[in-house]
């Protein structure tokens, strides 16, 4: 083990990555037992620096010194130390365990370490395949006919047909008669020769069986070319002339050339003397490869160019326009047939408004899976029949005036995931009334409005699309897409809700908007300006706004509790961040789409909406039991605590408990709870960190009002806000990490998932601050850039971000970044700094109260370990509080250097962090509970290291710093101390609250797939039992009650599989709901997910946002 010279230490070292939360810090390196990864140990020290101008205890002002000093060293890491004690899991036992699926072996731990010895031999191998191969290969025809005496001289090109063998001319010929898109070879006595069946003579003739000539055909056009998985190929192409089945050529009109095509797979480009086709399993795979990875028909076909000319010499004849409109006629096709148009007799123009949408299995369906009577249930368990909405804006998806309507038309308007246009009571016509429209949001920093009229519009035909999705499943809705004309307005997100809602029938709703705080206040006003027949069927009270988990936090104060989902009766754990996950996906298709006409992008773009849709449906299959899973073992977590945590409080205050519960429940029941004081909030008003980043990002908005125009979507306030957020999840991560001593493998699976989020905002900060700080990585050390480039080992919550603050003085901070940047970070570590100081006043009180009726009401050790949860929780927020406060403040001084601004931001010392009647330890306290920890002991306060100080009486009090600009309270039964505590239960009883709702919901949302799969059989089975339509031939018709039976069956075991793979699972939620879930431990249920599954990063940052309410 290798180590850098260390400053002597008053302290034991204490091993591990750790922040600095103690005095001093000196760092030390060293790696792990095999060798590969490197560590570093960061311990406290005394310095030899003068004493603090506001501390007489000097050593104190060195944790600032050390703390810069430590975020310089190239070896930093945001990990923390042993400062919180691990504990296991404390949940009751469920007998439900998420256990990652078993990867397929592959016989060796590292297969690529036993291939590469093995190159030569591989080499080898491919170097013999441009040869002839063994002489048994090719001394004769391997043709059908034994006796062919023919020279062998011909193979199949790229190992197409399977194994090694020659052919003659005539039987390569007649050995691929089936298989016309194949290149063959030709032996030239030293070298093999690309060639073609065209030029060998392979003429396809098409209407009959293989062999078979038509006395009657008709030749296509020479220059005839077919785009197939292995190319594009030139092909020989007769049509049959035959008038009649039994090849008379007497009788009707022979088949037209297009039919003859189709019923050979090949898809023609035009209905009349086709060039160009496209194999059916060429189509299949471009919808695919475009619609799941966004692969651009361009680079499509150029990839099959390079397949069909690798040598750039003989290229292709170039029908890129004919396949484009080739992929337009499949999509189009295939949706109507997959929706049943071919099944009804009207036929493809009696479709109905967004019936080409697929349908979200688990939200309530009016007729496919809601039960009798499901209109009386009691008016508490309403929210199961609820639906939930998600509506945002997308500006990534917009789109040049290329071409016009009249050149490329748009075909089914209003048939699918795209709204009406025309008529009346269409988009078009909505939004002609609203064209002056003005709407600035005064609450939102995220400006969706702010910025809603001043987006560069110029050359646009459309400047994004607005959208709508079920908010618990992602899955876009039926008309509820829609282009944005000129930014975000809220006649074009008006129109996108109406239009989802007409085809559902429901009892209430909740619908979350990023800026729902302002969209709400008029909506019903501006609902008159629509048709009669669009209005909303549900009542104002039955329509609840909320706005987004982690957008909320942007918002002004008063909307938080207001709009927030955790404190919505019936809300579960929805979080409302589904619908950025479903831009995420959509996005790669900007690019292509962007310079499309407005029928070909609507049509690309329809079947990227429904592929997703497809896509999460198959995926609801295993994310519905296992989001139950984890919602049964989290309620059964949560109710404990918040029980132990009730009774307790009940025991000696039991009419303050009973008002509690009243206030939150009377909170809860109002549709809009705006009247009163918020029970899950302080009035307590101090300088916020959003205040600032708000104040900063107006400042540059005004700066554009200046001429000053941006050209990104992001700014320097943008990037140094998305760095504290960064901060502050690995801060999250690693305390949680630390928190759990024997994590199970569903936690462990959730901190892979977590690390993945974390990875990606890093990459996206990157990729920011090449903009911003375009020069900081010549000015790191070669080790540092090893980290900025992610090269190192360490974990993303151990990756340092090198913000302006993390530089070294004022003159490498003036060279790496941009001009202002270091300002505006030091304005928002101030806010920051003041945040984080609130937070840990106000865990101080909680904790005061909450042990205060701990020790005076849990007894017996089985209480004593349930109440410690809630305890936990606290001294957890308590501790990351401080150490968030320490952080800004260091990178404060860093930036600002010492001043004025340290009168109110002080040192804080572990011996501050105390409460209001606690006092300091004494230096023997100190030095015993120091002894204890070198012992291997714990010194915990409910699982973590105990508060540095202990209640005293009034003549020995001294009151700590923090509390000078709080206001001094005279004693721990103060109203605010009283009002912390209540804020602590009335947040625990909404956690607990709505898991079990979550439950319910989800026990209901599984009940409603299998209903809506069973539903749609027996729609198939009527379909299949009534094909026969008028006019019809016997082939349709058979055609149609296949594909009918053939849905219907897969619909029933579909259903069948998933009855079986949800029982286990499904019993367990019902003992759950029963209050028995505990006592049926023995029963063990498994959910199998895989490692990767499922990683969402707003989910993820919602939920985050969920822990720290």
């Amino acid at each position: 083990m290798s180590s850098q010279p260390a400053r002597s230490s008053h302290k034991r070292q204490i091993g591990g990555p750790r922040l600095v939360v103690s005095h001093t810090a000196t760092q030390e390196s060293f790696r792990s037992a095999d060798d590969r990864r490197q560590r570093t140990r960061i311990g406290t020290v005394a310095d030899t620096a003068g004493p603090s101008r506001m501390n007489d205890d000097g050593a104190w002002h060195q944790e600032d010194l050390a703390t810069s000093s430590a975020r310089e060293d190239p070896d930093f890491t945001y990990q923390l130390g042993a400062f919180l004690a691990s504990e296991p899991d404390m949940a009751p036992a469920d007998g439900i365990f998420v256990v990652a699926a078993a990867t397929r072996s592959t016989g060796q731990e590292r297969p690529l370490h036993a291939w590469y010895p093995l190159r030569d031999e591989y080499v080898a191998e491919l170097l013999r395949r441009e040869g002839r191969g063994s002489r048994k290969v090719y001394e004769r025809c391997s043709g059908a006919n034994s006796a062919c005496e023919g020279s062998a001289e011909f193979r199949c090109a790229n190992g197409q047909c399977f194994g090694e063998a020659m052919y003659c001319q005539e039987c390569i010929v007649a050995t691929h008669a089936r298989l016309p898109t194949h290149f063959i070879e030709h032996w030239s006595g030293t070298h093999f020769q690309r060639t073609t069946l065209k030029a060998l003579g392979l003429r396809m003739q098409l209407n009959h069986r293989v062999g078979v000539v038509c006395p009657y055909k008709r030749p296509a056009f020479k220059d005839f070319v077919l785009y197939d998985l292995s190319g594009v190929h030139e092909v020989s192409v007769d049509y049959c002339g035959c008038r009649t089945d039994d090849g008379s050529a007497e009788g009707g009109e022979p088949l037209p050339a297009r039919t003859q095509l189709l019923r050979a797979c090949w898809w023609p480009a035009t209905i009349a003397e086709p060039r160009s086709c496209a194999t059916f399993s060429l189509l299949r795979l471009f919808q695919v490869l475009n619609c799941l990875g966004k692969l651009s028909a361009y680079d499509f076909l150029r990839g099959l160019e390079k397949c069909t000319a690798h040598n750039g010499l003989d290229k292709p004849p170039d029908r890129r326009k004919p396949f484009m409109h080739i992929v337009r006629q499949w999509r189009e096709v295939k949706r109507m047939k997959r929706f049943g148009r071919g099944h009804d007799a009207a036929g493809v123009r009696g479709t109905k408004q967004g019936e080409l949408a697929l349908k979200c299995r688990a939200c309530p369906q009016t007729g496919w899976n809601l039960p009798d009577n499901w209109e009386t249930i009691d008016p508490f368990f309403r929210y199961l029949y609820c639906l939930f909405l998600s509506q945002d804006a997308n500006f990534r998806l917009s789109n040049r005036a290329v071409s016009s309507e009249a050149l490329d038309p748009i075909w089914g308007d209003g048939y699918g995931y795209f709204c009406k246009r025309e008529g009346d009571d269409g988009y078009k016509a909505h939004i002609a009334k609203n064209v002056n429209e003005q709407e600035v949001s005064n609450c939102s920093g995220f400006q969706a409005m702010f910025m809603a009229n001043t987006r560069k519009v110029k050359g646009l035909r459309t400047t994004g699309v607005g959208g709508v999705t079920c908010a618990r499943h992602n899955m876009w809705q039926g008309n509820g897409i829609g282009d944005l004309q000129v930014g975000e307005r809220y006649s074009n997100m008006d129109f996108l809700v109406v239009s989802v809602l007409l085809v559902y029938h429901v009892l209430c709703m909740i619908i979350s908007y990023d800026i729902a705080c302002q969209y709400s206040i008029h909506f019903w006003d501006r609902m008159v300006q629509f048709p009669r027949h669009l209005w909303l069927k549900v009542p104002p009270r039955e329509v609840r706004w909320k706005v987004p988990n982690f957008h909320l936090p942007a918002h002004k104060k008063r909307c938080h509790a207001a709009y927030s989902f955790h404190y919505t009766r019936g809300a579960g754990m929805t979080h409302g961040e589904g619908v950025e996950q479903n831009w995420s996906f959509s996005n790669g298709a900007a690019a292509s789409t962007k310079l499309m006409g407005p029928g070909a992008r609507q049509a690309t773009l329809e079947d990227v909406f429904g592929f997703h849709n497809y896509d999460r449906q198959l995926a609801m299959h295993n994310v519905l039991p296992k989001r139950l899973a984890v919602s049964i073992k989290e309620g059964l977590k949560h109710k404990a605590a918040f029980d132990a945590f009730t009774k307790g409080l009940e025991a000696s205050q039991p009419e303050e408990v009973a008002a509690w519960r009243k206030r939150v429940i009377e909170w809860e029941a109002q549709p809009h709870p705006e009247l009163g004081e918020s029970p899950f909030e302080l009035a307590e008003e101090v300088t916020k960190l959003r205040d600032i980043q708000l104040q900063v990002a107006t400042e540059e908005f005004l700066c554009t009002e200046a001429g000053v125009e941006i050209e990104r979507d992001h700014t320097q306030g943008s990037f140094v806000t998305l760095g504290l957020q960064v901060e502050e999840t690995q801060r999250r991560l690693e305390v949680d990490v630390r928190a759990l001593k024997d994590p199970s493998t569903s936690q462990r699976l959730e901190f892979t998932k977590r690390r993945t989020t974390l990875l990606r905002r890093i990459h996206k900060f990157r990729q920011i601050q090449a903009v911003y700080m375009p020069s900081v990585r010549a000015l790191l050390s070669e080790a540092q850039q090893g980290i900025y480039d992610g090269n190192g080992d360490q974990l993303p919550e151990a990756t340092r971000l090198f913000m302006p603050s993390e530089l070294g003085n004022r003159e490498v901070r003036g060279r790496a970044c941009a001009t202002g940047l270091a300002e505006i970070e030091a304005r928002m570590r101030h806010g920051e700094a003041c945040d984080a100081l609130e937070a840990v006043r106000h865990g101080l009180r909680a904790r005061t109260m909450t042990n205060r009726f701990k020790l005076r009401n849990w007894t017996g050790q089985g209480a004593m370990t349930r109440g410690q949860a809630i305890l936990r929780q606290i001294n957890i927020k308590i501790h990351a509080a401080k150490l968030r406060y320490r952080y800004a403040r260091a990178a404060l001084l860093v930036l600002r250097g010492h001043g004025s601004w340290e009168e109110e931001l002080r040192i804080l010392a572990d011996d501050d962090v105390r409460a209001l009647n606690e006092r300091a330890l004494t230096a023997e306290e100190k030095a015993q509970n120091e002894h204890w920890t070198e012992l291997g002991g714990a010194v915990l306060e409910g699982g973590v290291e105990r508060a540095a100080g202990v209640a005293a009486g009034e003549g020995s009090h001294t009151l700590s710093w923090i509390w000078y600009t709080a206001g001094r309270l005279s004693d721990e039964s103060d109203g605010k101390l009283l009002d912390a505590l209540r804020v602590e239960w009335s947040k625990a009883y909404s956690r607990a609250k709505r898991y079990s709702e979550d439950v319910r919901l989800l026990r209901e949302e599984m009940r409603r797939t299998v209903a809506f799969g069973q539903t749609a059989a027996v729609m198939w089975d009527e379909l299949a039992a009534n094909a026969q339509l008028p006019g019809s031939e016997p082939e349709v018709v058979e055609g149609r009650r296949a594909y009918a039976c053939e849905r219907a069956a897969h619909e029933r075991r579909t259903c069948a599989v998933l009855e079986k793979q949800w029982a286990g699972i499904l019993v367990k939620a019902d003992a759950y709901l029963e209050g028995t879930a505990s006592l049926d431990a023995e029963a063990v249920v498994t959910i199998e997910i895989e490692a990767g599954e499922d990683l969402d990063p707003e989910e993820e940052e919602a939920r985050l946002e969920a822990e720290a309410d």
